[in-house]
């Protein structure tokens, strides 16, 4: 039998993605663990998760995303791109549509600039939530722990963000962890550190739950980290943030939209 799967990445935050938009291809009780076998760079295609696309029962669009430690996250926004351009290439959608997650509707515009793909993502409204993280250090939504103050935001999925002063000083892979399994954090976190480089711009480096380790780039974590800076009164309405992979742009009034890339790699079929 053969699975057809193509290849994507917004960022270098990279993807397959599964068509299953008019049947199913990986049933149901076998998604978990496709993602585990599919996304490992060794012995499979290698991934930071597998998306599924398929067809609400309305007949928009729909996004589900399984992370290589088999978990399936609410929301991903560099995937949404990856998943938007692999619909848009494939004819499934024009260039303006919804599409379906566990976070809820997304408003997608996308399309060409010369050769580059390009799309914009209505995200959740970001919740900067105090009852995940008690209240202990100064100040409103963040806590105390270690050395550094933690900020939790949510923007479809949940995130903690720290603000340093220089990204580059962090060990990530070594710092994240015990945040990402704080307590507070009911169902975990992504974790991003975050640098101010300008008046309205960031940089930031993501630690990413599900994947277990640093990724290039975290489009949600982009969001997250933006619209907290914007709260907070660090930078202004549209924000450059500038990740490992690239740029994204986020603009914070009426709620956040993110702006970005998606590239295709390969496209090929996994024969068994």
């Amino acid at each position: 039998m053969e699975i057809p799967f193509t290849k994507l990445h917004g960022n270098g935050n990279d993807f397959v993605v599964i068509d299953e938009y008019e049947k199913t291809v990986i049933p149901e009780e076998m998604k978990k663990e496709f993602a585990a076998l599919y996304c490992d760079r060794r012995f499979g295609i290698g991934a930071d998760g597998i998306l599924y696309l398929s067809k609400s029962e309305n007949g928009m669009p729909r996004m589900r995303v399984f992370q290589p430690d088999q978990s399936e996250a609410e929301m991903c926004g560099n995937g949404i791109r990856c998943l938007a351009k692999y619909a848009f290439d494939a004819g499934y959608v024009k260039e303006t549509c919804t599409i379906m997650t566990m976070a809820g509707e997304m408003d997608v515009t996308m399309g060409y600039k010369d050769d580059d793909f390009m799309a914009k993502i209505a995200m959740p409204v970001p919740k900067f939530d105090r009852r995940d993280i008690p209240a202990s250090g100064e100040g409103e939504y963040k806590e105390q722990i270690g050395t550094f103050e933690v900020y939790a935001a949510n923007t479809g999925v949940p995130h903690a963000v720290i603000f340093v002063k220089s990204v580059e000083s962090i060990n990530v892979e070594a710092l994240a962890p015990p945040i990402r399994h704080h307590e507070s954090f009911v169902n975990g976190a992504n974790v991003n550190f975050v640098e101010k480089t300008g008046d309205d711009s960031i940089r930031i480096r993501t630690f990413e739950r599900g994947v277990e380790a640093e990724t290039l780039s975290c489009g949600t974590g982009a969001t997250a980290s933006a619209a907290l800076a914007h709260h907070l009164g660090i930078v202004g309405e549209t924000v450059q943030v500038e990740t490992e992979g690239g740029p994204l742009v986020i603009y914070v009034k009426d709620g956040a939209h993110m702006e970005g890339p998606a590239t295709t790699v390969f496209a090929g079929v996994i024969r068994y």
